[in-house]
């Protein structure tokens, strides 16, 4: 099963892209799970749930590609790249588990959103003023763990056919890594 990462900064777009392929394509699709994690929380989150975020992704994902095995093709909004980059800009450091699956973890293509659609305040967002710089981290992270990826901007129809497109040119090529 080819699978699909969407990812990039807070507010970029990714969960609107996410179902908009996954739409296209007539496939399943794997939530981004930190949401209805921390929605559930009673208090404010701490480092441990980072883990426990990474864990309930990671199921997810498993659980959702077992669903429809014969898809051929899964599209996650988000992947645990995601949490290490979110342990280490909140915490200094990412959670050692994390930072393994990060660079064991093989996906065919990463569709790295840009931040440039107007912010929308959400309570669990936290970073309003610093999307920019941290497109940059996720880009530099990909770059550094040696991943496929394709930068998506624009306007959400733009966005759309730019993410078919690299998803299209990317079955085309040998699948995995960079």
């Amino acid at each position: 099963m080819r699978k699909i990462v969407v990812t990039g900064p807070e507010c970029s777009g990714k969960s609107t892209l996410s179902q908009a392929l996954a739409k296209h394509f007539c496939v399943q699709w794997v939530p981004e799970m930190a949401r209805p994690y921390l929605d559930a929380l009673d208090h404010p989150y701490s480092e441990a749930d980072l883990r426990h975020i990474a864990e309930l992704q990671l199921r997810t994902e498993v659980e959702r590609a077992l669903e429809h095995p014969s898809a051929g093709l899964l599209i996650c909004d988000t992947d645990l790249i995601t949490i290490r980059i979110w342990g280490e800009e909140k915490y200094g450091r990412s959670d050692p588990w994390i930072v393994k699956q990060t660079e064991e973890r093989a996906y065919d293509l990463w569709l790295l959103c840009t931040p440039d659609i107007p912010w929308v305040y959400d309570p669990q967002r936290e970073n309003p003023h610093d999307r920019d710089r941290l497109f940059e981290v996720y880009r530099q992270t990909l770059e550094r763990l040696g991943k496929r990826y394709a930068v998506i901007s624009g306007e959400e129809e733009d966005r759309l056919k730019q993410a078919v497109n690299a998803i299209m040119e990317s079955s085309e090529s040998p699948s995995g890594d960079r």
